[in-house]
């Protein structure tokens, strides 16, 4: 019996000492910061926070599963039948009973109480000094500053060419896009998020938001960027074939590089909307439209009916001698302005200027021969938004 209870003595400090070797290896900065196995404490009061948590949970699943399993296997073999070893013929012993209940409850508490206060702290969206609504479409993400009037679609902007490995692949392959959301460092940043169609994610792991975005419902995130620079990440729900083409980036000003940003986007956004103005009244010739139309096609309808207007079979329909772009030109336009209701055409009458409208619907009835000769113009997108045709 001596022998047997020194054993496990020399076995708990032999653990211990493992434990506190391991413990003194993770825990050093260098390999929190370039191990590409754990996580990044990021750029946020918050992700720091969320950090720590990380680490101290981490902590103790190390030193659990260290003492369970070197007891369980020294036993196994210290203990084996070779040895002659004879099983203990105890059983239902309260005693242990209540030490293998009383020492997990012990530990979930220990993790529970930082967990909780992180969760509150992240949940807190209260006194923001900018509100961003962040809504989800497949497969892109509209960005609306509420205390500014200005709002905007970023979109992917990586090369078919690289999708199809027909070129060598740039560093952001897949994380990059025309226009990033930019935000102020120092800031608290109230997120609305929301969605067009189906489930989405918008995820940044520097500041430790991951939020779903459901259609027809609101939920709330907020984040505090200590650092200028671009971040990057994506979408984190599964939301249909082009999931993994719906980047999310984000660039982080100082406040009043941010001011600066924000009263150019201004300008752009007015000049944008009088150039749309102007191209009411102005007829458009075949080469312009076709140009600016395949353009627009590559960048907005591509991913659905693919670049030769081929579709796919059971989930996207062709545009190549296609009803639709074959036959009446109002119904097409209806279909691109209004979406098909129970399907994933969505509508595209927010998310394109009357130019780019009238453009691709003119791409889609000449292209791939389809031959019909129409050019529809900018002003007859405006009739049909209007209700004026």
């Amino acid at each position: 019996m001596d022998n047997f209870e020194g054993g496990y003595v020399r076995l708990f400090k032999l653990i211990i000492k493992i434990n506190t070797f391991l413990l003194g290896i993770i825990s050093t900065p260098l390999f929190a910061q370039q191990s590409n196995f754990n996580m990044t404490e990021g750029v946020t009061g918050i992700s720091n926070t969320v950090y720590s948590l990380h680490m101290t949970i981490l902590y103790i699943c190390i030193v659990i599963a260290l003492i369970v399993f070197g007891i369980m296997f020294w036993s196994l073999y210290k203990h084996r039948k070779s040895k002659g070893a004879v099983a203990a013929s105890f059983h239902e012993s309260t005693t242990v009973e209540i030490i293998w209940t009383a020492i997990p409850i012990v530990i979930l508490i220990v993790m529970a109480i930082p967990s909780t206060q992180a969760l509150i702290l992240m949940e807190d969206t209260k006194e923001a000094d900018i509100t961003i609504q962040i809504t989800g479409s497949q497969w892109k993400w509209h960005y609306r500053y509420f205390d500014h009037d200005l709002e905007f679609y970023s979109r992917l902007t990586t090369s078919q060419a690289e999708i199809n490995n027909e070129v060598e692949k740039q560093p952001h392959y897949l994380k990059e896009v025309d226009k990033p959301l930019v935000l102020p460092t120092g800031k608290k940043i109230r997120f609305l998020m929301t969605a067009d169609d189906v489930i989405h994610s918008w995820w940044v792991p520097a500041f430790a938001v991951k939020k779903d975005a459901n259609p027809g419902f609101i939920n709330e995130a907020w984040t505090k960027i200590d650092t200028p620079g671009t971040y990057r990440g994506q979408c984190a729900e599964l939301c249909g074939k082009d999931h993994g083409f719906m980047p999310v980036v984000v660039t982080a000003l100082e406040p009043e590089a941010f001011d600066d940003w924000l009263a150019q986007a201004k300008v752009d956004a007015k000049q944008a909307l009088q150039a749309e103005q102007q191209s009411l009244t102005k007829t458009m010739d075949m080469p312009t439209m076709m140009t600016l139309g395949e353009e627009v096609y590559n960048q907005a309808c591509a991913a659905c009916h693919q670049t030769g207007g081929q579709g796919i079979t059971g989930a996207f329909p062709a545009l190549q001698n296609s009803p639709v772009a074959l036959g009446d030109v109002n119904k097409h336009i209806s279909v691109v302005l209004d979406g098909v209701s129970g399907t994933a055409m969505a509508s595209f009458a927010k998310q394109l200027s009357k130019k780019e409208l009238a453009a691709v619907i003119t791409y889609e009835r000449n292209a791939w021969g389809n031959n019909t000769g129409d050019i529809v113009q900018p002003s007859q997108i405006d009739a049909a938004l209007t209700g004026s045709n």
